[in-house]
């Protein structure tokens, strides 16, 4: 790759490195320059350029992260579209995230070009969290080095989240004489609660005296009985392999694979097994809500995994859990949330008459299928969901047109109005966990799912992303995505204004999705045109 400053004359084909100002707007950083672009640059008295050009031996940044993405990639997660470098992988289900650290240390050395960042290993993530992203810090990686990222991957991915395997736990309380029934109330909540929220069921709890008779006959039924895993709540704290539960647990058939562990609070834990359940001596600081290492180990058995004495060893790294007072306030504070992947909906606007076309151009049929049947199959290859078809004229037959498709109908009795009435009659259907909508135009059948997913990529409300638009030879086109916090002044829109008469207000909010080709400029609004889709279709 070549980077540095480039006389305008010569930069057709090259990549911008930074924003470029010129007489009818600004040229963002990554635009890939037409002979156009140089023209009007040329005319606003720009003279040279910072850009970059690809050798055949560079991969774009955009196909880097996506390779390198998808071969990380295993069960539990799916890979988001790239763009401008980034690929995010995000969870598909709640479960636990489970990395290959050693291989992703040795993934980052491999080039400076690339990165890759994950979630903490075996964090408990819910569906559409953010478990890991590829960067590509330059506008492209050299081939030889992406090879040798890829080698280190190998066929077996580095991160997969393991889902929660609803088992039902059994679990043993000992008491003393002295023990009081609000401690033994307390020792069940705490497990239960925790065994819930690791989608399991405490199926059954069984109060004995703290002796090992007693616990190793209640250990022995509650296996009988499957229960998977079995929780020992002590009256007192194990302190040695000798002590009661151990004790008991062996006179139970079963093993201690490891006393205590390196995590405070939860030093004194005990991990055992009876044959394939696993039987944990629960360390007294699980009465309290507070993280300790018992749910380090505990989320790891209700996901499926197995646990070995060393795992328990190699829990020291970052296993001081107790608040220091020296230990400085997180920077986003206690309310902060973990990011995930915005739901994004789609939206397609086929409420209109088609009066240009003189019968509605919608139900026209493209080889085999009607034009608005091509958009709605369109946007379901998309990530977007759900998907929204706002209705209007004719509304019963383009209802039948879509008939077996996953969409949902909103009609608009308003639509003889203008777009803006069905804009907002497709808002008002949207369910309120949103972050974005993707409108498509009904008559826009050529644009893929694939062009789709690139507007939903950029899209970042953090990075003031909320307005992405798909461009072509440097014009704007179809579809747009919105992000929520503009729905409101969606709503204000009367009569045949689209929102895209909002875009000059909130300039600063958009990013432009380069398009190679010109399906997000081609609409069918005349018989002529489309005769030339259908034409070009056959």
């Amino acid at each position: 790759m070549k980077f540095g400053e480039i006389p305008t004359a010569d930069a057709a084909g090259a990549i911008l490195a930074h924003s470029v100002k010129h007489k009818s707007g600004t040229f963002k950083k990554g635009r890939v320059l037409t002979a156009a672009d140089i023209g009007l640059l040329e005319d606003s008295g720009v003279g040279h350029v910072f850009a970059a050009r690809l050798s055949e031996d560079d991969v774009s940044e955009d196909k880097a992260a996506e390779t390198v993405a998808k071969a990380i990639a295993g069960e539990g997660t799916i890979v988001q579209a790239p763009f401008t470098g980034r690929a995010n992988l995000h969870a598909h289900r709640r479960g636990l995230v489970v990395i290959d650290t050693e291989r992703v240390k040795t993934f980052n050395r491999v080039h400076e070009s690339l990165t890759l960042a994950t979630a903490s290993p075996f964090e408990i993530v819910e569906e559409r969290q953010l478990v890991a992203t590829v960067k590509v810090i330059p506008f492209a990686v050299p081939r030889d080095m992406l090879e040798d990222g890829l080698a280190v991957i190998g066929s077996d991915p580095l991160i997969r989240v393991e889902s929660f395997k609803h088992r039902k736990a059994g679990l043993i309380i000992t008491k003393l004489p002295q023990t009081k029934p609000s401690l033994i109330a307390k020792s069940e909540e705490a497990i239960r609660e925790r065994i819930a929220a690791l989608d399991g069921e405490l199926a059954e709890v069984m109060v004995v005296d703290h002796a090992v008779a007693p616990v190793r006959d209640a250990v022995a039924a509650l296996h009988g009985k499957g229960r998977n895993p079995i929780l020992i709540f002590g009256a007192s704290a194990i302190v040695d392999r000798g002590d009661v539960i151990p004790a008991a647990l062996e006179q139970a058939e079963g093993e201690v694979v490891h006393l205590g562990m390196p995590v405070d609070p939860g030093n004194l834990m005990m991990f055992g097994r009876l044959e394939g359940a696993s039987v944990i001596g629960v360390p007294t600081c699980a009465r309290s809500p507070k993280l300790n290492g018992f749910d380090w180990v505990l989320a790891r058995i209700m996901a499926g995994l197995h646990v070995s004495g060393q795992d328990i060893m190699d829990m020291g790294a970052g296993g001081l859990l107790k608040e220091i007072s020296t230990r400085p306030t997180p920077r986003e504070g206690d309310d902060a949330k973990p990011q995930k992947a915005p739901q994004i909906a789609g939206m397609i606007l086929a409420a209109g008459r088609s009066t240009r076309m003189g019968a509605n151009k919608l139900l026209s049929v493209i080889h085999d299928r009607a034009m608005i049947r091509m958009t709605a199959e369109a946007m379901l290859a998309s990530a977007a969901k759900p998907v929204l078809v706002v209705t209007g004229h004719e509304r019963e037959k383009v209802e039948a047109a879509l008939t077996g498709l996953d969409v949902r109908f909103v009609h608009n009795p308003a639509y003889a109005s203008g777009i803006a009435s069905s804009l907002k009659a497709g808002l008002a259907g949207l369910s309120g966990d949103a972050d974005a909508v993707v409108v498509a135009l009904g008559d826009m059948p050529l644009v893929g799912g694939r062009h789709i997913n690139r507007l939903i990529a950029a899209f970042s409300p953090a990075e003031r992303r909320t307005i992405i638009v798909p461009v072509h030879a440097g014009e704007r086109g179809n579809p747009v995505l919105w992000g929520r916090q503009h729905f409101a002044e969606m709503l204000t829109l009367d009569g045949d204004r689209g929102a895209k008469s909002l875009m000059d207000r909130h300039e600063d909010q958009i990013t432009e999705v380069q398009i190679r080709t010109d399906v997000v400029l081609a609409d069918f609004d005349t018989p002529e045109a489309l005769a030339r889709l259908t034409t070009a279709s056959q």
